[in-house]
């Protein structure tokens, strides 16, 4: 009987040795997981522990999927996308369609004196060495393309699919490090997607374009008090798309007692400068800051949406960490400073989730900081779960927000969508959040574009007379490039449809040129839909 092996270990003299597995027993422990009817973790353990009592041989999920692979490149197997699924670890990892790979930059010194910020010598600002992201920068001496390489390679040993990366950069303010660091960074993050060295940022751009990973995304996170227009230009050419600011809070008092840095002003004008240039925009908003209460933090949080010159697509909802390292620690051992209970935060943060509108999704509710770092306060990295559940018992109604309302990995039915139009305005531009909704309200896929009050808001020369597509996103598990939809979201020709309706809104709005802030591996989608390159963008003239 022909084997297969699947792992490898080491003998007593270090020397690497193979665990031969039997092909015969392997294909029937992969046909019992493909004829379960209704999927779950249970009926996976149920299905590899009983093999195990029987042969003594327990499979993981990592091995079967090396397995399944293996067979199938044999011939052995047919290829089968719902086996592949089920054998996937971790499968909330691509459910947004694409796969995010977090890497940081090296430590180098912050403009900002946060009182809640902690501080390590080896670790950008505000980063503990056991936090996951920071550990695996460490493990790779912060180099860009080991970092990416290392997050590739992590996804598709555990059966998910990586070929359309949303990077994300994380680390210090962003901008405050050097023009030609920051440049190197993404060249060489890049390179690692290309599978090439390059010369120069623009060859490694140039090439991600037809890259088996293609870069559908790039996020960086600053402060709003670095946001100019010579910034904004930068970040163009770097092929950033998305920016995190930390707001923190909308209390101009409360900014300065926490030695922030900056004013509500400043973040009013860098969320109104980079909406006008296209980039889709993360606040950050902690509660829980020294000097705010549950009822002050209750109606900063409504001034986020109240404020037309915020109103982020994204929101990062991060409650104050109390850690040994940071200077608030002084205070709470002065008594200056409590940190909430569990209590009041699940509840102040389900009354704010109420004031979520549909079109902003929460990423987060609490900063993925390991608990022994914290000394006192909230813990539990489950907070979410735990506001939901709050929600459900005191029948508070459900969150709308769009995380919320994402198909993720259900199935659709084209037909069965309807295309939902959500206008609403701005300091300077009409928005319209354009998604296509199941029958359950399920967002399947959706678009944002805005409209320009006037050309003087805009910061960059070549779009000011143009309307803008700030975002397309079409969900459900992340699919390979060119691949068949069978049910799920992507590869449905949503988007297509969702920049055609785009481009009727514009054109009935007096706008004769669409322009979309692209992603260098999502340019020659645009390409197909009839836009062509300039400088920083995509463009399409809008024939009347």
């Amino acid at each position: 009987m022909p084997t297969i092996s699947l792992s490898k270990w080491s003998d007593a003299e270090g020397r690497t040795r193979e665990i031969p597995t039997d092909v015969a027993d392997l294909t029937q422990v992969l046909a019992q997981i493909r004829a379960v009817e209704k999927w779950s973790n249970k009926a996976y353990l149920a299905i590899v522990n009983s093999h195990a009592r029987k042969t003594g041989r327990l499979f993981s999920k990592t091995e079967l999927m090396d397995g399944y692979r293996k067979l199938t490149a044999l011939g052995i197997i047919e290829p089968d996308r719902e086996l592949a699924q089920r054998l996937q670890r971790k499968p909330m990892r691509t459910h947004s369609g694409v796969a995010p790979v977090t890497v940081l930059t090296k430590p180098y010194d912050c403009p900002g004196d946060c009182l809640f910020c902690p501080t390590f010598v080896r670790l950008p600002k505000s980063y503990l060495p056991d936090e996951p992201g920071a550990m695996r920068a460490l493990q790779n001496d912060f180099d860009p393309w080991r970092q990416v390489v290392s997050r590739l390679h992590s996804f598709e040993a555990t059966g998910h699919t990586a070929n359309k990366v949303e990077l994300l950069i994380l680390g210090g303010t962003w901008s405050a490090y050097p023009k030609r660091y920051r440049e190197w960074f993404v060249q060489r993050c890049l390179d690692a997607m290309n599978g090439a060295d390059s010369e120069t940022l623009a060859e490694a751009q140039r090439r991600n374009e037809d890259a088996a990973y293609r870069n559908v995304g790039l996020v960086i996170e600053t402060r709003p008090d670095a946001i100019t227009r010579r910034e904004i230009l930068h970040l163009r050419k770097l092929g950033v798309t998305k920016v995190q600011m930390g707001i923190q809070s909308m209390d101009d008092r409360i900014l300065a007692m926490n030695k922030r840095g900056h004013t509500v002003a400043d973040t009013r004008r860098a969320f109104r400068m980079l909406r006008a240039a296209g980039f889709k925009l993360v606040g950050h908003w902690m509660a829980n800051l020294y000097g705010a209460t549950p009822e002050s933090d209750y109606q900063d949080f409504q001034r986020i949406f109240d404020d037309p010159a915020i109103r982020p697509d994204e929101l990062k909802i991060y409650p104050t960490s109390l850690l040994k390292e940071a200077e608030l620690y002084d205070y709470y051992q002065r008594g200056l400073y409590q940190p909430y209970d569990e209590e009041t935060l699940v509840n102040l943060i389900a009354r704010c989730k109420l004031h979520v509108p549909r079109y902003t999704r929460i990423n987060r509710i609490f900063r993925d900081i390991p608990s022994p770092n914290i000394v006192e306060g909230n813990k539990k990295t489950n907070l979410r779960q735990l506001v939901q559940r709050y929600m459900a018992e005191h029948e508070m109604g459900s969150c709308q927000c769009l995380r919320c309302r994402e198909v993720r990995r259900q199935k659709v039915v084209a037909g069965d969508l309807r295309l939902d139009m959500l206008p609403y305005d701005t300091a300077d531009s009409r928005e319209f959040f354009i998604s296509f909704v199941t029958p359950e309200d399920k967002v399947a896929g959706f678009l944002r574009l805005s409209l320009p009050n006037s050309p003087d808001v805009v910061p960059i020369d070549e779009i000011k007379y143009a309307a803008m597509i700030r975002e397309v996103h079409v969900y459900g598990p992340a699919l390979g490039l060119g691949k068949d939809s069978r049910g799920e979201a992507q590869h449905r020709g949503l988007g297509g449809r969702l920049v055609a309706r785009a481009e009727a809104i514009s054109r009935e709005a007096g706008f004769d040129q669409l322009a979309v802030i692209s992603a260098i591996g999502a340019r020659n989608y645009y390409r197909r839909l009839g836009f062509h390159l300039t400088e920083f963008y995509m463009m399409k003239p809008l024939v009347k």
